[in-house]
């Protein structure tokens, strides 16, 4: 009894956020008709050609094809160059090392919105507009900061004793890092690599930016494209959207508990 308000409190948390999913995924079994007619009702008929056409449409399926390869490009290149950066924050001692780091961190307080001007010309100068790189490498350098500090974070808590131990068997650094520090830090590399997918996968902006080819549109540009084509059939665009949130919620579903475990052993290391 101690502990019911906590449940009724996650209960209506909880039905908060899933209530607009819930209206978005019956409304997209809906004609436009009746979503005019009966908004909150179960629909009558129900419509399944909302979602069996998208679901027929190359168009579609090449906006998630577009999102995957960038939302893993990303992954991986974030998720590289942070654990080197952080083992190096974390395990080496060399002059101006917390100077680095906190400049680092800085970065965390900048919005992506800051530097579109510098960044648009910066890819133009560089021919990466409609380039899935001109969206991978800068969403990978903004995506930096975060990682490095959770990774740091990780690397710091193994102990030296394993690293003692790693060098007498003769590992080098780079051994250590590889052989024993990645596998150990497995919670906090499946954390920040769900971090980086779901991120890109919902970014909006850059990929709004770079590409003007539609072979190169992400789910996001498809979904701002489709909604101005088919503005009046509110019906089709519900089901777009429902159709474009799935895959991001299956993976979230998918790798929530190794989210959670991530973040909680964080926290009891901090």
């Amino acid at each position: 009894m101690k502990r019911l308000p906590v449940y009724v409190i996650a209960w209506l948390v909880g039905a908060v956020m899933v209530t607009p999913l819930l209206y978005g995924l019956i409304s997209g079994f809906k004609s436009t008709d009746q979503l005019s007619t009966n908004p909150f009702g179960l629909p009558h008929p129900w419509v399944t050609a909302n979602y069996t056409d998208l679901l027929g449409d190359g168009t579609f399926w090449r906006a998630v094809g577009s999102s995957t390869l960038i939302a893993v490009g990303t992954t991986v290149l974030t998720v590289s160059a942070s654990a080197l950066a952080a083992f190096a924050f974390a395990r080496f001692a060399f002059r101006g090392r917390e100077l680095m780091f906190s400049l680092l961190t800085m970065g965390l307080m900048f919005p992506f919105a800051v530097a579109i001007v510098p960044l648009f010309i910066l890819l133009r100068s560089a021919g990466l507009l409609d380039n899935p790189l001109g969206v991978i490498l800068p969403q990978a350098a903004f995506g930096l900061p975060l990682t490095v500090v959770i990774l740091r974070g990780f690397f710091r808590e193994i102990p030296a004793e394993l690293e003692e131990a790693a060098t007498l068997d003769g590992c080098g650094a780079f051994g250590f890092f590889w052989r024993v520090l990645l596998p150990l830090a497995r919670p906090a590399l499946g954390t920040v690599s769900v971090l980086a997918i779901v991120a890109s996968w919902n970014n909006f902006f850059l990929p709004l930016l770079v590409f003007t080819d539609p072979k190169w549109w992400t789910v996001p540009v498809g979904l701002q494209q489709f909604q101005g084509q088919y503005a009046s059939d509110t019906a089709r665009v519900f089901a777009y959207l429902v159709l474009a949130m799935v895959p991001a919620l299956a993976f979230y579903a998918v790798a929530e508990r190794q989210l959670i475990g991530g973040i909680t052993v964080g926290a009891t290391k901090g």
